[in-house]
Parts: C-alpha cells; structure tokens; sequence
C-alpha cells in the first residue's frame, strides 16, 4: 500500500508534490527527499535501468508498452526487485495520482543496490530494489523551438558508446558520450547534438531518436539506439499515413539530403528538425510531413485506445 507523507497534501500546492514527487519502499515523498546509498551499484557503477512514460492531460500514453520495455531491461541486466508489471503500474498510478500533475515526466527505476556481505564484489549479492518519480512534463526539445524547428549539431570529437559495450535497447545512464555531445553543441550554438556511431552511420541523441523523411519514405536507424515507443509511434503513424517506413542503416551522408527531418522523443513527442550542422531542411520550416506526423502523435496521445487514465480523486 502506498502511504503520502504526512506533511503532504495529494495534488498539493506551492508546498505540496507538484514540482516532483518520489515513491521509495511503499511512499510517496516530496522528491527532494528521496536518495539512494552513496555505496548503491546503482550511483558508483551506473548499474541501474529505468524507462519513462509520459503523461498527457490526464492519462498515461501507450503504458503497458513502456512496462513492457522495463522489464525487458531488468531481465537483460539480471535485476529482479520483487515486483510484477502489476506492482509498477500501481506505484506509477499511485505517484502521479499523489502530485495531482496532469502533463508529467514519470520515471521507473531499478537498482542493483548494496552489496549485503560486506567486502564483497559479486553482484549476485546485492539487494535490487525499485522506486519512482515524477516531474512536470519534460520536453527534449523547448516548446517554442519545437515549433519553429530545432537546430542539432553532429558531434565530432566522440561517437556513440558501441552496443557490444553497452547494449542500448536497455534504458541507462551511461551519458557520458551524449554529455560530451551536449557540450560541443552548445558550444557551436546548436539546440542539441546527434551521435555516429565508429562508422560514419547515424545513431541516436540525448533522449531522442531521429527520422529521415525522402521521396514517401520515413527511415531511422537499427543499430545503436534505444528502440524507442516514441520511435515506435512514429512509425506507424507513417505507416498509417501512407509512408514507406524503414528501420535500417543511415549514413549520415543520407541524413543530410533528406527532405525533412525530426526527431521523437517522450519528452515532448515529435519535433522537426530544420538544421544539421550548416545544412537547412524545408527552407528552413518545420516540413509538411513532420508537422502532419507531431499533429497526428498529440490526438493519439489523447485518444482513448492508447490512454491509461489516473485516477485523481485522492487530490
């Protein structure tokens, strides 16, 4: 059963859960409350996963999609807290029921933990365990340069960690090539950064999987990229539409004379993209096909077959 913080109004205000809200070992905290062992696996070893479901006006989009994708993660990293997906759709219904946020950022997470024999190095004696929070809704691209299109940067001085290294169909925290990236785009005046991998091929961003639109086809890489739902949505939105869609190889060179290109994410859906480096797409506009596909992304994100509504009466 999960309990809220005594001091804590559910839906709360200025001094309630509103501004972020974490749930650790069956309660509901204000998240600056929360914290983990500074000897967890999780924090010296960035031995840990975690996925993120959106909520839009209310609901949770395409949940069972992302339940499903964090397990699969935890299976592939051999971390078992105890819980079945059941258990984590109540804890997320739960927390965000407890915040009263109806656009929010959820995240679930599971952690190796501490080592419980003391001098130990075997992960097999760690003690996985699981929390959550939330925040107000995060958009990887700004709303204000989502809409007149964002300008990415193509890093050059690291290229994306290899997926023999660290597989990233597994949510991770390994940031430390998109950081470097983020970097080196801020310091060339760019909104954020795309990464190759060792081959000169497109990859994936901080947070976001990226979309050729040429000639009625909608390609995106295979290799080297979280198999996004978002990405996913994307597709068959194209699908749906009529577009050709393909999962496959993109040099870069390719990603460069596309007619339009955008990038999807669960922080803020779909985002076109109007520069590469000093290349302009859609003279410079959000293209046609983008803004029909973030058009059609928004009404499926509020139609029922896709939506897990929250039940908010506890506020």
């Amino acid at each position: 059963m999960t309990t809220v913080s005594s001091d804590q109004q559910a839906g709360g205000g200025p001094s309630g859960l509103q501004s972020g809200a974490a749930w650790m070992r069956g309660r509901v905290m204000p998240i600056a409350e929360a914290s983990i062992p500074l000897n967890d696996w999780g924090l010296i070893h960035s031995d840990i996963t975690y996925d993120v479901v959106p909520v839009w006006e209310g609901a949770f989009f395409r949940l069972g999609l992302y339940v499903e994708r964090f397990f699969r993660s935890m299976e592939s990293l051999r971390l078992d807290p105890g819980l079945s997906e059941s258990d984590v759709k109540t804890v997320l219904h739960d927390l965000v029921s407890a915040t009263g946020l109806k656009r929010a950022y959820v995240a679930m997470v599971t952690s190796r933990g501490v080592n419980t024999v003391p001098g130990s190095r075997d992960p097999r004696d760690c003690r996985n365990h699981f929390f959550a929070w939330c925040v107000p809704y995060i958009h990887v691209i700004r709303p204000d340069i989502a809409a007149s299109g964002a300008a990415v940067h193509v890093a050059r001085t690291v290229t994306r960690i290899p997926a023999s290294s660290v597989d990233p169909r597994v949510k991770n925290y390994h940031w430390g090539d998109f950081t470097k990236g983020l970097f080196e785009a801020k310091d060339a005046g760019a909104e954020t950064v795309l990464l190759l991998d060792g081959e000169g091929n497109v990859t994936e961003g901080p947070g976001f999987n990226v979309f050729s639109i040429k000639d009625n086809c909608l390609v995106t890489p295979d290799d080297g990229v979280l198999e996004g739902i978002s990405r996913r949505t994307v597709l068959e939105i194209g699908a749906e539409l009529g577009l050709v869609t393909q999962t496959r190889t993109l040099p870069l060179e390719e990603l460069l004379q596309s007619d339009e290109v955008l990038i999807s994410t669960s922080g803020g859906g779909v985002a076109p993209v109007t520069k590469i480096d000093d290349r302009l797409f859609s003279n410079g506009s959000p293209g046609e096909v983008t803004l029909t596909i973030r058009e059609r992304y928004f009404a499926w994100a509020n139609s029922p077959q896709y939506r897990t509504e929250i039940d908010y009466r506890a506020e």
